[in-house]
């Protein structure tokens, strides 16, 4: 008679990932700058629009902003992994926060010239430090643990969600006593003491530069997690929108767009840390292609919602696949990427969702009022089932899968079926000894 198998050992929890060496602090030192992310769109928007009195011009200067800070992000993530997170970081941070402080000063009476008012917002755009892709590619160096680093991604994605729900309440509670534009000038406090604190940390040794070039057919099976990523964010966007329009359709009061969508972010906070707590079998390249297909399908079927209460429910059930989505996108790409490249890739995902989100917000705006609501609703979810396919079908190297796809484990027996060894990281290294068992819409987070 066989012997029993041996039990699987317990999985690691999310506590297990703060009690790496120097998380606690990095981690903390993080979400303080990337807060500043989730206070300063919103203060921005409100302060351009009491000193210009236009939603022209503040929508002008909010693309502005936003554009700059997404789609120069792989730039300014190249120079972090170029010359290293500690140098590159804060004289960003620095730069970023002078100009804020410079815009709220335009901003703060009215009667600003609008160009100087769009030419500080985007300059300020364009320095925003890339401190969440940097966070996201220090994962792999402070947990070495296969799942460990899959909860700290978990982790990493649910703080994220909170911090852009809770920054626009902050400003609103701020702007009931001082001027709009003080949001800006918190915004620009916050980004300068967390990656002050960020980079000072003992996880953080000094630069070593990195070498090597970034494009995004360069960093092997890339192109899934950033096509992934951008439906995702297209879909998301559309979502906003069609519950916005639903909700009119069905009642005067617009106030209740905002309870709907909270439910969007609520869900997607309980699928993160569900999705870290399940001790996963298949590849990040399978689950990332399943979890783009049930955001597809729930986001498409939400569009059959016979009542608010019911939109509300399937809003619930398309956030639970945001999170784990969007984490998957991030692990997939930190995985597969050279040490080199690590913080680019993340930075490439992260410009993808929020490219896709500003695509997404631009094509159903134009289908609203033209197509019915429930065929709008399909055609978003579409959206995010077509780049599941991509997924699906594209190898971590790239090609196309054939047959059973990707098959065997690393030769070092490292890792899972279908997905490449865990690379041993380099660059940013942690000080002290090593955890046990050895990087949609915010804009730059």
């Amino acid at each position: 008679m066989s012997a029993p198998a041996p039990a699987r050992p317990a999985a690691p929890s999310y506590a297990a990932v703060l009690r790496a060496p120097h998380a606690r602090r990095t981690f903390a030192a993080a979400l303080t700058g990337r807060f500043s992310y989730g206070v300063a769109p919103l203060a921005i928007l409100l302060s351009v629009n009491r000193a210009t009195g236009s939603y022209a011009v503040s929508g002008v200067v909010m693309s502005l902003f936003g554009g700059a800070a997404v789609f120069l992000m792989p730039l300014r993530a190249s120079l972090a992994d170029r010359y290293g997170a500690r140098r590159a970081l804060l004289p960003m941070a620095t730069l970023y926060a002078v100009l804020l402080c410079v815009l709220a000063a335009l901003a703060w009476r009215p009667g600003a010239p609008a160009v100087l008012i769009g030419a500080a917002a985007a300059l300020a755009g364009a320095c925003a430090p890339p401190l969440g892709p940097v966070m996201r590619a220090l994962w792999s160096e402070l947990v070495t643990d296969r799942q460990l680093r899959h909860r700290a991604y978990s982790l990493d994605g649910v703080a994220e969600e909170l911090l852009f729900v809770s920054g626009p309440v902050l400003v609103g509670v701020l702007v009931t006593w001082a001027p709009p534009a003080s949001g800006i000038l918190l915004g620009a406090l916050l980004v300068v003491a967390g990656t002050a604190a960020f980079v000072t940390s003992p996880a953080m040794t000094g630069p070593r530069p990195r070498s090597g070039r970034t494009r995004l057919g360069g960093v092997p099976g890339l192109t899934a997690p950033v096509v992934v990523a951008a439906g995702a964010g297209l879909a998301l966007s559309g979502v906003d929108l069609l519950v916005t329009a639903y909700v009119a359709q069905r009642s005067d009061d617009t106030a209740l767009v905002p309870w709907i969508l909270g439910a969007l972010s609520v869900g997607s906070v309980l699928g993160g840390l569900a999705n870290g707590a399940i001790d996963w079998r298949r590849s990040a390249r399978a689950r990332l292609a399943w979890f783009a297909t049930g955001l597809g399908l729930v986001s498409a079927a939400a569009g059959l919602a016979p009542g608010l209460w019911t939109l509300t429910a399937a809003m619930l059930c398309t956030g639970a696949f945001v999170a784990p989505t969007l984490t998957t996108a991030y692990l997939l790409a930190d995985e597969l990427s050279p040490e080199a490249t690590r913080t680019r890739a993340g930075a490439w995902v992260n410009m993808a969702v929020n490219g896709g989100s500003s695509t997404g917000a631009l094509l159903t705006g134009a289908l609203i009022g033209h197509l019915p609501l429930p065929l709008c609703f399909a055609l978003t979810g579409a959206a995010s089932l077509t780049t599941a396919g991509v997924a699906a079908a594209v190898r971590p190297g790239g090609a196309p899968v054939t047959g059973a796809g990707v098959s065997g484990a690393p030769a070092d027996g490292s890792g899972t079926p279908g997905e490449p060894a865990v690379r041993q990281p380099e660059g940013v290294s942690v000080t002290g000894p090593r955890a046990s068992g050895a990087s949609a819409d915010g804009v730059g987070a």
